[in-house]
């Protein structure tokens, strides 16, 4: 078994200014200068982390590449493109679009090396080069819209990549699963009506983006059906999101029957994060990514390709990240040293109003392509 991993030093680079965890520090308001929450600190160290734990010299190396003007116009507009831009040259650089995802200057060539990073692990497995692949790229993109970006997001890696597997690669159908503790809402919106992309997200109920992900929204037009939304009550542990893993995202994925499988891989549902109160733990992260693995062999030859999404522990999202691409190598190397300590926090087992919200999602399963 083959996995590609993508990485660039570059992707540490993204400056978002000494933020107080949001906003730009201000003494006349008592906003303190400290880091902003998406900083490079987690994926950097998740890096390192794959490095000295010798799983790096199982991995296929993936250089990534800047993502073109015409991939990205697939997913967004350009006035968003040419507004980044014209921001990047500025000399502090600027916003992606919600007054709180700053980006220095020489920002755009930044976010289209992780939009072309994001190509180029999917180009290697659709390709055939490798069985399965990791972009460890920053900045995010699951919240950026057509328009503007959003949520730490410039440009929707995901839905560029996944509109190149179409335009270049011939791929037919994709589906993409969510597991960020967030609403995947840029995602969803860039294939809301197309009956060919499967949108699946399991994220915290109401967090990021508000009023977003609710199960009601389920795609219009010829894509009705094809976005499904599970909205999770604060406090899922490893017990519920495998519970939707099984109920919901596998039984939807053998319906929809892809041709690759895409994940927006977030560690912000870990039982460690700032910005969530889930209780994700990485043997949770690692039997998600079995499980999908699993029904990647049964439809689609085993194609699934990742991306990194939000996470904003920098103790714990390396280990939750190590877990993941040890599971999709076949690899193990070191033990989470923090494992006892988290799984053993009261509250793992599926609960009773959780499963409520997960079959009642799973009721939707059977509307795919309906």
């Amino acid at each position: 078994m083959a996995t590609g991993y993508v990485y660039h030093e570059m992707f540490g680079w993204h400056d978002t200014g000494t933020s107080g965890g949001l906003f730009p520090s201000d003494p006349r308001t008592g906003i303190q200068p400290l880091a902003h929450f998406e900083n490079a600190e987690t994926k950097r160290r998740m890096h390192e982390l794959i490095v000295v734990s010798g799983l790096i010299d199982q991995l296929e190396r993936i250089v990534p590449r800047h993502a073109s003007e015409e991939e990205i116009l697939r997913v967004h507009t350009p006035e968003h493109l040419a507004r980044i831009r014209t921001e990047s040259e500025l000399p502090k650089g600027g916003d992606a679009g919600d007054g709180f995802s700053p980006f220095g200057r020489g920002g755009y060539e930044i976010a289209t090396l992780a939009a072309g990073g994001v190509i180029a692990a999917v180009d290697a497995v659709v390709s055939g080069v490798v069985d399965n692949a990791y972009a460890l790229v920053r900045p995010p993109g699951h919240h950026a819209l057509a328009d503007t970006g959003m949520g730490f997001c410039t440009f929707g890696n995901i839905a560029i990549a996944a509109e190149h597997a179409r335009a270049a690669r011939g791929v037919e159908r994709i589906a993409i699963v969510d597991w960020d503790v967030h609403h995947g809402n840029g995602t969803q919106a860039a294939f809301y009506d197309d009956p060919d992309v499967l949108t699946i997200s399991l994220h915290q109920d109401n967090v990021f983006p508000p009023a977003s992900g609710a199960i009601s929204e389920r795609g219009k037009g010829a894509g009705e059906g094809c976005s499904i939304n599970v909205p999770l009550p604060a406090g899922t542990g490893d017990g519920g999101y495998l519970h939707a893993m099984d109920q919901v995202v596998v039984t939807a994925v053998h319906r929809f029957h892809p041709d690759l499988i895409l994940v927006a891989c977030g560690f912000d549902a870990s039982v460690m994060d700032p910005l969530a109160r889930q209780m994700l733990t990485s043997s949770g992260y690692r039997q998600l990514t079995q499980r999908l693995m699993d029904v990647a062999q049964e439809v689609c030859d085993g194609r699934i390709a990742m991306s990194h999404e939000g996470g904003y522990s920098p103790v714990y999202v390396p280990f939750c990240g190590l877990a993941v691409i040890e599971t999709l190598a076949g690899e193990k190397s070191f033990a989470d040293p923090f494992l006892p300590i988290a799984s053993g926090y009261a509250g793992h087992d599926l609960q009773a109003h959780q499963k409520a919200v997960i079959d009642a999602a799973a009721l939707l399963v059977p509307g795919i392509g309906a």
